[in-house]
């Protein structure tokens, strides 16, 4: 926006601040290379526009704002004389992008002292070139080290990852391992046991007849129910009177094998009908063979299909084969990032998932949607641990007019006031050092506010802590102007 130009003044524009340590001569070289304009109330730039002006305000009230998802927040507001704005890093050149990273209005008409990007840059060249050179080594160092450590705390964060998978994925592979060592073993005695049974006196009656327990006691081993341990016990000793009764050996080792798959007194009373009494010791050997094997098989499967629920999480939680935006459920994605973390959260925290599945899927960049989570988690489990490893994980989702909400609970002590703005800042850690970077919910804010145009907030209090992420139920058009996660 253009506005009225008036008279430059070199004292006037000497008493500013900014510029009254600047000689008669370099003041005479600003008015001539500068103007002055005059505002009416209303826009002067726009966030995100071509920064080709440096603004500094000589009389009048401006007020910056920021973008943020679909609102203009103000972040600030002042009459002072000598503020400035604008294309405050045109030194930098085309090494940056030389963007407005704020929107510019007065509220009252207002005069400014108005500078063109590139003769600023000029300016500052020719006349501060040390600071110049200090300036760019501060900007791009801080960069570099924001990268530097920012991929360091991925690689890290990768690395915990992979460690507590390995975990995960150890235990149901070492079951399956176990699980068919004894199978081997068991089958061996099954057919041991049958050819014992086939040696016999047994007519092909009988010898029908165990094939179809045998084959019934398999289909009841599919459907056994799920008793609590005081009814299990019972059972297992009613089993162990039953056996020892009708002279079978070891009647205690097998009753529990037998209460597992769901067999009871009455199941062997059948069995006992349908055999003769010599070769019901056997026939309860081979049943016991029987049922072992199918238990050990449910085991395998059971081992198996853990290490697949595995697999797909982690490319559940890694986007893999999938494209890097779509619309995604959001309860997918927190599930694959708890699961993924499970090593990490440990068994003294209990998680607790709240969630309205009625919600929608919603527009968004799900692996980074898993960082943001990944963070926010670690962080929740530091805060319990630092309170001695024990309390509650809270994940809810829910609607928030019209966005949606993702919310972290901790039980852990709370963010003190006196930081509580201060925890979305690049390099700010309240960890020890070498445990925090302080880029991990800086990296967060980014990808739900610039991303995807969301906010992420905090409420907190001893024993109840809050990080709170909405976002969009729609698309939002970004006309390319957001800042890409580092």
């Amino acid at each position: 926006m253009s506005g009225q130009l008036m008279p430059c003044s070199p004292t006037e524009i000497g008493s500013l601040f900014l510029f009254e340590k600047l000689s008669s001569e370099q003041l005479g070289q600003l008015c001539a290379a500068g103007r002055v304009e005059r505002f009416e109330p209303g826009p002067v730039y726009t966030e995100g526009e071509a920064a080709t002006c440096f603004y500094v305000m000589i009389e009048g009230t401006v007020v910056l704002s920021r973008r943020v998802g679909g609102d203009d927040v103000e972040v600030s507001r002042t009459s002072q004389r000598g503020v400035y704005s604008g294309s405050m890093q045109a030194y930098l050149g085309d090494r940056v992008r030389q963007i407005y990273n704020n929107s510019m209005r007065v509220t009252e008409p207002s005069r400014f002292f108005v500078l063109p990007a590139e003769t600023f840059s000029d300016f500052m060249q020719e006349w501060f070139p040390m600071a110049v050179h200090l300036l760019e080594g501060l900007f791009f160092g801080s960069k570099n080290t924001q990268r530097a450590i920012g991929q360091r705390e991925r690689l890290l964060a990768l690395g915990s990852l992979s460690a507590g998978l390995t975990h995960e994925l150890n235990n149901p592979a070492a079951a399956a391992v176990r699980a068919t060592a004894t199978l081997r073993e068991r089958v061996g005695k099954m057919r041991h046991k049958l050819g014992i049974i086939a040696q016999g006196s047994y007519t092909p009656e009988d010898m029908a007849n165990l094939i179809d327990i045998q084959e019934r006691t398999a289909e009841r081993v599919a459907k056994a129910p799920v008793l609590s341990p005081l009814e299990a016990s019972d059972r297992e000793d009613a089993l162990s009177d039953w056996l020892d009764d009708h002279g079978i050996q070891d009647g205690w080792r097998i009753a529990p094998t037998f209460v597992q798959a769901g067999l009871d007194a009455d199941w062997l009373d059948q069995v006992a009908a349908a055999v003769d009494e010599e070769i019901l010791p056997n026939a309860i050997g081979w049943l016991n063979y029987t049922v072992e094997t199918e238990l050990l098989m449910d085991e395998i499967n059971d081992s198996t299909a853990r290490i697949s629920h595995l697999v797909d999480a982690a490319k559940q939680y890694s986007q893999l084969d999938r494209a890097p935006y779509q619309v995604a459920d959001v309860h997918e994605l927190l599930d694959s990032t708890l699961l993924m973390l499970s090593g990490k959260i440990g068994q003294q925290i209990k998680v607790v998932k709240e969630y309205d599945r009625t919600l929608p899927r919603v527009p968004a960049y799900p692996a980074e949607l898993n960082q943001v989570w990944t963070n926010l988690i670690d962080n929740a489990v530091h805060a319990i641990n630092s309170t001695g490893g024990e309390g509650t994980l809270t994940v809810r989702t829910a609607l928030d007019h019209d966005r949606l909400l993702v919310e972290f609970r901790d039980t852990g002590p709370g963010v003190p006031a006196d930081i509580r703005g201060r925890i979305f800042d690049p390099f700010f850690t309240t960890k020890p050092v070498g445990e925090g970077t302080g880029l991990g919910l800086d990296i967060s804010w980014r990808i739900v506010v610039n991303k995807h145009h969301g906010t992420l907030q905090v409420e907190s209090s001893p024993g109840d802590t809050r990080f709170q992420v909405l976002l969009p139920l729609t698309a939002v058009d970004d006309n390319d102007t957001t800042e890409e996660p580092e």
